[in-house]
């Protein structure tokens, strides 16, 4: 019998601990990928409630085959400025040599959760409208051309992260990607360019805004996102220490103050709590620590749930005015209101505060640090050119890449009219939810019907 003796080498020089505790975090943010499709079910009405889902699923199945074929090298292998080479192809050579102090094979798995967590948010943009079909080319397509750049862009070697841009774990390459991307996809479903468009039974419309209808797929979303944002933010220091630490317990304390400053701001309005209140704020704080959790303090921390519940709660005004039904402004999940506008509020609010004592609490990172704190001036710019250029990056690729599945026979990604108005699980699914409807639902807002939950 031959050992592969320079796996086992390669094996003995990765720190146990580590190992372990990365292990375990990556296990736990696997949860928020599902998880999103049942945040998206919630919101949408009930007869497209496993077709909010499904979206979901294709992400941790397509994103985990093309993370292996091309996806991993893509993001962290030695390239240009823009993409990586294809060095690591089909994962070759990414077995136990370390990556810092674990195995390169369990630093790509959770790196692959990353942009599996990213894919579910941004897809939600389909949702109540989007055919399931046409996401399959897109999810993989997407991951190739917009998340893999990014990624390499900020974390593995390309020019923004030797531009000297500040994001933890990933204001730019999570939240203003995904929101990007689900806006951009929203707006093609709106203004089809291609054969949705010259479709006799497909009709571009605004939809009917409505409600979230199912309070515990909200619940359960919030619980498992929350929960598993936690872990995210901790294991992004691919180390067990105090660093490590020091992410949990900020990323927890400003999704505490986004959920009660969101809760406590309608409260104010209705003089009622609210469950959606509360989850639309915890993911506000998420949004606003995911790029900052290594590089800013506790008290920093609360005021950046605060600030980003504020912000983000203002943003979601838009999808309710005369100027968003007009132009046919569909915000599935509130994706854009929290995700992008939250996101880009982040990126930039992390060259404000961030510190360099908070940076070095794994003994190893140094950075100049942010203005307030360390006086670095140059830190803001160099933040406000990352929001730009992942906002544009995202949103122009993801449409032209959806525009152009739309151009394929058979892969119209609009669906047609009485598919909307039955409801996306009759079409789109093979079987049936639990929840049944209780009333008349007519989804085109241009047209006159019983509306549901008004």
């Amino acid at each position: 019998m031959v050992l592969p003796d320079d796996v086992l080498k390669a094996w003995a020089a990765c720190d146990r601990t580590d190992t372990l505790f990365v292990l375990v975090c990556a296990v736990f943010c696997w949860g928020i990928i599902p998880a999103v499709g049942i945040a998206y079910s919630g919101y949408c009405t009930r007869s497209n409630s496993l077709a909010a889902v499904m979206p979901s699923i294709l992400t941790v199945v397509i994103c985990s085959i093309q993370w292996f074929l091309v996806g991993y090298s893509l993001t962290y292998s030695e390239g240009g400025t823009v993409f990586g080479d294809f060095t690591y192809a089909f994962h070759k050579g990414v077995l136990a040599e370390p990556v810092g102090t674990i195995p390169a094979v369990l630093f790509s798995f959770f790196q692959l959760v990353f942009q599996a967590t990213v894919c579910a948010i941004a897809v939600g943009g389909a949702s109540e409208r989007g055919r399931l079909l046409p996401l399959v080319p897109f999810i993989f397509l997407w991951s190739t051309f917009v998340y893999n750049p990014l990624a390499h862009m900020v974390w593995g070697g390309g020019w923004l992260e030797d531009f000297g841009v500040l994001d933890f774990a990933g204001g730019t390459p999570v939240h203003i990607c995904s929101g990007a991307t689900a806006t951009a996809m929203s707006i093609y479903l709106s203004y089809p360019l291609f054969r949705s468009k010259k479709s006799a039974t497909r009709t571009p419309s605004h939809l009917v805004i409505h409600r979230p209808v199912n309070s515990l797929c909200q619940l359960l979303a919030m619980v498992s996102i929350w929960g598993s944002w936690l872990a995210f933010d901790a294991g992004t220091t691919l180390a067990f220490n105090f660093k490590s630490v020091m992410a949990l317990c900020v990323t927890n304390l400003c999704a505490s103050s986004g959920a009660l400053t969101w809760m406590l701001y309608t409260y104010a309005e209705t003089g009622r709590w609210s469950l959606d209140s509360c989850f639309m704020g915890a993911i506000a704080g998420l949004v606003m620590i995911t790029p900052s959790a290594g590089f800013i303090d506790l008290l920093s921390a609360f005021f950046f749930g605060i600030l980003g519940a504020l912000v983000c709660r203002q943003a979601l005004r838009i999808k309710f005015t005369d100027f968003a039904q007009r132009w046919r402004w569909v915000d599935n999940g509130d994706t854009f209101a929290t995700h992008c506008i939250g996101g880009i509020l982040a990126t930039i609010a992390t060259g404000c505060f961030a510190k360099k004592e908070v940076a070095g609490y794994d003994g190893v990172t140094e950075i100049t640090g942010g203005v307030f704190f360390d006086g670095n001036v140059c830190q803001l710019g160099v933040q406000i050119v990352e929001a730009l250029v992942g906002f544009l990056w995202s949103f122009a690729f993801s449409y032209a890449i959806y525009a152009l599945i739309d151009c394929i026979p058979g892969f119209e990604v609009l669906a047609e009219d009485k598919d909307i108005i039955a409801g996306l699980d009759s079409s789109q699914m093979d079987e049936e939810s639990l929840w049944t409807e209780t009333q008349k639902y007519y989804p085109f807002a241009e047209r006159e019907g019983e509306l549901h939950l008004d």
